[in-house]
């Protein structure tokens, strides 16, 4: 008997009207609302800004701007990182996993990148683990 994972994500498929190029929009696998996760990094210090969601016009939009654009899930819109605080990222490359299911955006970042006002949403958000060490 084989087995079930306790979470079997929803893969969606492209939409028929994706502005992406065929390969790219084949190669995502989003999910139930159509998002992907783009995790959004400095390119210089590989700092882990922030994570963000991106559907199809989303992901163009960033690849054809030089400037981030995410989908909100709570206010379901687009927003251009920076257009309201300033703290703009300049996108350098993205690059998808090999699953297709998660983008790492790399950029440079002016300012903070959370919306709390820290460089990272990472920045004293550390939780208690046990850590291990390669043998």
């Amino acid at each position: 008997m084989s087995e079930q994972p306790a979470f079997a994500p929803v893969i969606v498929p492209a939409p028929a009207t994706s502005p992406l190029p065929p390969a790219v929009a084949d190669a995502l696998k989003r999910d139930g609302a159509g998002l992907v996760a783009a995790v959004v990094q400095q390119f210089d210090t590989n700092e882990v800004l922030m994570l963000g969601w991106m559907d199809d016009e989303a992901l163009h939009r960033t690849m054809t701007s030089g400037r981030v654009t995410f989908y909100s899930r709570s206010r379901q819109e687009y927003w251009r990182k920076g257009d309201t605080s300033g703290h703009v990222q300049w996108v350098k490359s993205v690059a998808a996993d090999c699953d297709g299911d998660a983008l790492l955006i790399r950029v440079d970042q002016v300012g903070a990148a959370c919306h709390t006002g820290t460089r990272t949403c990472f920045d004293g958000r550390d939780l208690e683990v046990q850590t291990g060490e390669a043998l």
